[in-house]
């Protein structure tokens, strides 16, 4: 595979001043283009041998382009803070926003070869993160993020003479270089690299991101061909266009067949032994808080997301959960409609970035999952995008799970009229006033589609890693006891889900 690498790819020193003019003012145009229509962003993973020119290819670029729009996003051994959470958490914090450009060195491929190389894992595990890659790419793909996935190629042996030849006596550099590899040292381990790392670009390139092999002996080639490449991607960036508004379909039942409602099979006339109320609530939340203090639960993370109809009891809920926790482990995300500097970037970036510590708790009120209920409901994403969304949330949280988080989804049910009842007890009382807004009447009139809504979610979302709990809340205190009583269920006494 990608035989013709191997093959001479020289230019003169003349060729490759022509070749530079004529991609510096096309390279700029583009740039400017996508900087000005901010519809999506470029990012361009620098991966090779070390030796190769990673460096010097960074560098040509922002030779090339303004720096005002470009950043560097680099990754060596995780920090401590990225070492306690999932593996994916650092790259997803740095995507770059739309109109920018991201220049990545030490990529998730550069993740996955390393362990693969080094034995860390075996042949199931690889290949499954390779899925997972593959999978993860789509979703950037399709939410607006362009990949320029950059294989730098020369023969390994090469390329570690030429990286020889930079160092000095005493290991110092003559030069700057990137140095990715230092672990490999012997053949062995080297031909395991070089074995891993085919493997990994004929089983990730993908229509909606390729691999691009850039033969790399000759360093003006290579800054030439890069640059020519990074200029189809700028290109094909900036006439990337959002759904058109018609596309944007309201979601209406798909037919006339009558279709069962979840909530509807709920017994919503559920409620507390008001006598027992108090002293079963201070039961549970001490479960909740040796669960959560044991020893144990330092090496895992809990992610609880509460979901429901308008005044269902979301806020009273996550309240006697907070009230059962310690303040300095646990932070309440109140999700609303996202702000330019989220929607500048894939949707769930705003939900990885406040994943919580392993040891701590992370409550969102309102979640990811207002991409298939709201966003489906009102027609602010495509139907396209709100159906390819549920797997992208199920690959999230299973990526939570198998790095060692309890995710738990709570849906609070309530009748449209109990619905009505509290609605008109906000409106009397006025500390209570700011609670209800014009929007929660107007979604009153789409209780059918939210409904439907939410019964197709449950159904596509509803894992064995994380599992959905519909909670009757007709009833306050009854609601908070069984939410309680299931998060402390899952964790056991000894933090352990």
């Amino acid at each position: 595979m990608f035989e013709s690498a191997s093959l001479p790819h020289v230019m003169t020193k003349t060729e490759f001043e022509d070749a530079e003019a004529r991609l510096r003012e096309k390279l700029l145009d583009a740039q400017f283009e996508v900087a000005d229509r901010k519809n999506a962003a470029v990012m361009v993973l620098v991966n090779g041998a070390d030796g190769v020119g990673k460096g010097e290819i960074v560098n040509r670029l922002y030779d090339w382009l303004d720096d005002h729009f470009v950043e560097t996003l680099s990754y060596g051994r995780p920090t401590d803070e990225e070492r306690a959470r999932p593996g994916a958490w650092r790259y997803w914090r740095d995507v770059p926003a739309k109109g920018r450009i991201g220049l990545v060195l030490g990529s998730w491929h550069h993740r996955l070869l390393r362990n693969r190389a080094l034995g860390r894992l075996g042949r199931s595990a690889y290949e499954k993160a390779l899925e997972e890659s593959i999978r993860a790419e789509e979703m950037l793909r399709h939410e607006g993020v362009h990949l320029l996935k950059i294989w730098l190629h020369m023969d390994f042996a090469e390329s570690r003479r030429r990286l020889k030849k930079l160092r000095q006596g005493n290991g110092a550099l003559r030069r700057p270089a990137v140095v990715e590899w230092d672990e490999f040292d012997s053949a062995r381990d080297i031909a395991k690299l070089a074995e891993a790392a085919l493997e990994m670009i004929e089983r990730t390139s993908t229509g909606d991101a390729p691999w691009a092999v850039v033969p790399a002996a000759d360093p003006l080639y290579r800054d030439a061909a890069v640059g020519d490449l990074l200029l189809q991607t700028l290109t094909r960036a900036a006439t990337d266009a959002p759904p058109s508004p018609r596309t944007l379909a309201i979601a209406a039942p798909a037919n006339d067949l009558p279709k069962p409602s979840l909530v509807g099979a709920l017994d919503l006339t559920q409620a507390a032994d008001p006598a027992s109320y108090s002293q079963e609530l201070r039961a549970l939340q001490q479960r909740l808080t040796e669960a959560t203090t044991a020893k144990s639960f330092d090496s895992r993370g809990l992610v609880i997301v509460f979901e429901g109809n308008d005044a269902a009891g979301k806020g009273g809920a996550i309240r006697r959960v907070r009230e059962a926790l310690d303040p300095r482990r646990f932070r309440v995300h109140g999700v609303s409609a996202p702000t330019d500097e989220e929607r500048a970037r894939p949707y769930l970036w705003r939900f990885w970035r406040n994943v919580p510590r392993r040891g701590d708790v992370a409550i969102f009120d309102r979640s990811w999952y207002g991409r298939v209920l709201v966003e489906r409901v009102e027609g602010f994403a495509a139907t396209e995008d709100w159906m390819r969304a549920y797997q992208e949330i199920n690959d999230f949280e299973r990526e939570l799970h198998d790095n060692g988080y309890v995710v738990m989804k709570f849906w609070l049910a309530i009748s449209a009229d109990e619905q009505l009842r509290r609605f008109q007890d906000r409106e009397a009382k006025p500390f209570k006033r700011y609670k209800l807004t014009p929007e929660d009447w107007r979604n009153r009139e789409k209780w059918a589609l939210y409904e439907a809504a939410m019964t197709d979610m449950v159904d596509r979302t509803s894992s064995r890693h994380a599992p959905w709990t519909l909670v009757e809340a007709n009833d306050k205190k009854f609601a908070r006891l069984k939410t309680l009583k299931t998060i402390v269920d899952r964790l056991g006494t000894n933090g352990k889900a």
